[in-house]
């Protein structure tokens, strides 16, 4: 191996947040949000920079605890459950539009709630597109409330991944430790696993 390159005994694997189900579902959440504060939340008010902010948060901590991983479990994790913070802020910030402007909060068992999680949007387009769409078939629902909640209910489908996260996160660490564990494996000469 030449001389300054770390030592892949050493270094765990780390990054590849993209393919996390939670870092996709925050950004999707995130692209929303910001649309959602631009058309719904009066512009320079701490809300809508609280609610952007928040959303950002989440996706931008899964990705950087994700990065972080190689050198420090207890780092990905504390990112990890800031990410878990975010969300349930922003989920709280979207309950409160909802409450503030009279408007329905959806039951767990609201059939466009289940139709929102079976179709796992990917991009913030489509999402619109739908949100509009649901508009049209439900005429006694208007698009801020419709909005708001998509913007709760994938607030708490985020937070739910990153719980499960979270657990597993905590699983591996008990099972293989971390970064101090790998390096003195390796310099015991016993390698890392």
């Amino acid at each position: 191996m030449p001389e300054g390159l770390p030592n892949s005994k050493v270094f765990g694997k780390s990054g590849g947040f993209e393919k996390l189900v939670s870092y996709q579902v925050g950004e999707l959440l995130y692209d929303f949000t910001v649309r959602f504060t631009k058309k719904f939340i009066e512009p320079g008010s701490r809300t809508r920079d609280q609610m952007d902010q928040a959303a950002r948060s989440g996706s931008r901590n899964i990705a950087e605890g994700s990065v972080f991983s190689a050198t420090s479990k207890k780092l990905e994790m504390n990112l990890t459950n800031v990410a878990k913070a975010s969300q349930v802020e922003l989920r709280k910030d979207y309950q409160a539009f909802l409450r503030q402007n009279k408007l329905k909060e959806w039951p767990s068992d609201d059939p466009i709630r289940q139709e929102l999680i079976d179709k796992r949007f990917k991009e913030v387009d489509a999402l619109i597109r739908w949100v509009k769409e649901v508009n049209d078939r439900l005429p006694d629902r208007s698009i801020p409330e419709v909005a708001a909640n998509i913007g709760s209910i994938l607030s708490n489908v985020t937070n739910a991944m990153l719980d499960r996260q979270l657990q597993r996160l905590g699983h591996d660490f008990e099972e293989h430790g971390g970064f101090s564990e790998r390096l003195y494996k390796v310099r015991k000469g016993g390698g890392a696993k």
